[in-house]
């Protein structure tokens, strides 16, 4: 039988999705700058400030310890878990991705060019191997041809031999020769038009907040709820945009704006969410 719902809530694989995500933000803005070792218990109180219950935080921990990034762990009589190397070396990667933004890439470095030819026997991998180009921030020209500026060949590699698929693939890395606008070929690779509005997006929804930190700083609950509701809706938006030149860039690319305006409100929020959050730690 269907699994029935109440009118109005959301499915319970939905609910799972969010909940994960949210720890796996808390993870990296507060567990990691905290020592990567979180207090179970804390954990459950900070996370229930943001709308998680109790089971919700311990289904996802559960999860997460079960995909390798997470161990038991007792610190000062209090258990907890502590971040695994993957866990850090995946949350490493995505700060330089989340913190930072892409940084514009040089059009005259090029681009590197994905082809692969994955057999029906492998659909699996294959829808894998896109979804992965994807997530790293590729656009896709054409079928099985992807693109990217030529400084995400490594992660290129990675992706494919993570995947086994090093002889279904080509990797090529030069400049552009074609007599097609470059700004259109991209334009239509990507969805640019999509990122640049979630930018926007992000910039409607938090212009008044920075206002208002520029009067009132936060302190305590309010703080960190706040700092972890904006880090959770930023983090996603970095990974979408792929870093293009300015030059193929319509002018008024918002990108730049909004990732100011982000630093503003980790400027303000940061220090007051981690005094917060550091008093649910054990003293040492």
């Amino acid at each position: 039988m269907p699994r029935v719902t109440k009118a109005g809530s959301a499915p319970a694989a939905q609910v799972n999705r969010q909940s994960r995500t949210t720890v796996v933000t808390f993870l990296g803005a507060v567990v990691r700058p905290l020592g990567d070792w979180m207090p179970i218990a804390g954990a459950i109180d900070l996370l229930a400030q943001v709308g998680l219950d109790a089971p919700s935080v311990r289904t996802a921990v559960h999860r997460l310890k079960r995909n390798g990034w997470l161990d038991s762990e007792t610190r000062d009589g209090t258990r907890g878990y502590g971040l695994t190397s993957v866990a850090r070396s995946t949350l490493a990667a995505g700060d330089e991705v989340i913190w930072h933004a892409r940084k514009p890439a040089d059009l005259a470095d090029g681009w590197c060019i994905v082809h692969f030819g994955v057999p029906e026997s492998m659909r699996a991998k294959r829808h894998q191997l896109r979804a992965h180009l994807s997530h790293l921030g590729f656009g896709n020209v054409g079928t099985a041809l992807w693109i990217a500026p030529a400084r995400m060949r490594d992660a290129a590699e990675r992706a494919v031999t993570e995947l086994g698929l090093e002889s279904h693939a080509a990797i090529f890395v030069g400049g552009y020769h074609g007599t097609q606008d470059l700004t259109e070929l991209l334009y239509s690779s990507w969805d640019l038009d999509a990122i640049d509005q979630s930018y926007r997006d992000f910039i409607a929804a938090h212009s008044a907040l920075a206002t208002r930190l520029e009067d009132t700083a936060p302190s305590g609950q309010d703080a960190f709820a706040t700092y972890l509701g904006v880090v959770g809706q930023w983090r996603k938006l970095p990974f979408r945009d792929p870093g293009l030149p300015h030059h193929v860039l319509a002018p008024n690319w918002s990108a730049p704006a909004a990732v100011a305006l982000f630093e503003k409100l980790v400027a303000d929020l940061e220090k007051p969410a981690l005094a917060h959050a550091s008093a649910h730690w054990p003293s040492s």
